[in-house]
């Protein structure tokens, strides 16, 4: 396991930043099975739930969701693949994974997706900084579509905007902390009044106040929802002791959580007011 990334002075994790930007996800699965990371996994039911009451309330019978910080196309292998973590670890990061090219895997995931129906009827649109996941998941056809920006850092581009426009619902697996309300309001604004459904896992460290201002401005409301979630296991005591310290700045006790050698999220879900 490659987790040789510097402590962040502003989020207090250990930089992984090396295993979103590689031409493959072997990287990516292999560092972070031995952290035992699954919010993808816990995060699935919920998602799924949240498209289903979509689709029924506005009679739309294919919705788009908008993936923030989908590297790899995750969340879209699961929810509308019907793949599980723990398939995609064995993968990407089993026995034989070093003995494949780039091209091999693709075609085994080409058969995961081509192997029958969509486990949900859903298109997914990936939203990254890094260009190399983006095109792995889209030529392995686990996203329909993908936009490749920094919202934090720039607007979207009128062709970006068009296709941020087109999305339903949007959620995220923990990036969102990372990514602040300048990207969600960039991706509100996309929409010029017709408000998407939210679904955010956020890790308890980052106080989720200046996201929900952000979108109670734009006409939300947001509910937390169950949780905590596990995310991952802390990859050394200096990265847990960082993570103990700002929930201490922020007003969150870590007992039975955080102390114990896990970050954990909150799911936060909003909804257009009424």
């Amino acid at each position: 396991m490659d987790t040789t990334g510097r402590i962040s002075e502003t989020t207090g994790k250990i930089s992984l930043d090396h295993i979103y930007t590689r031409p493959d996800p072997r990287a990516y699965f292999s560092t972070l099975r031995d952290l035992d990371y699954n919010i993808p996994e816990l995060a699935k039911p919920y998602f799924q739930r949240l498209i289903a009451e979509y689709r029924e309330a506005h009679q739309v019978a294919v919705p788009t969701v908008l993936d923030i910080g989908c590297s790899y196309g995750i969340n879209a292998a699961l929810v509308k693949h019907g793949a599980t973590m723990a398939e995609l670890y064995d993968r990407y990061s089993g026995r034989d994974a070093h003995r494949h090219t780039r091209a091999a895997l693709l075609n085994r995931d080409r058969e995961l997706v081509d192997s029958g129906e969509p486990a949900n009827r859903v298109r997914f649109l990936g939203l990254d900084a890094s260009g190399s996941a983006l095109s792995y998941a889209l030529e392995a056809g686990f996203l329909d579509g993908a936009v490749h920006a920094d919202l934090e850092n720039g607007e979207p581009t009128d062709e970006q905007r068009a296709q941020l426009a087109t999305t339903d619902l949007v959620i995220s697996t923990g990036c969102l902390g990372y990514v602040t309300e300048r990207t969600i309001s960039r991706i509100v604004d996309a929409h010029d009044g017709r408000l998407p459904w939210m679904a955010h896992f956020i890790l308890r460290m980052f106080p989720f106040d200046p996201i929900a201002d952000t979108l109670a401005a734009a006409g939300y409301e947001t509910v937390r929802s169950d949780g905590p979630f596990k995310q991952r296991r802390f990859a050394t005591r200096q990265e847990q002791q960082s993570v103990l310290d700002r929930l201490s700045d922020v007003g969150a006790d870590p007992a039975g959580l955080e102390s114990d050698g896990w970050f954990y999220a909150q799911l936060y879900i909003s909804r257009p007011r009424g």
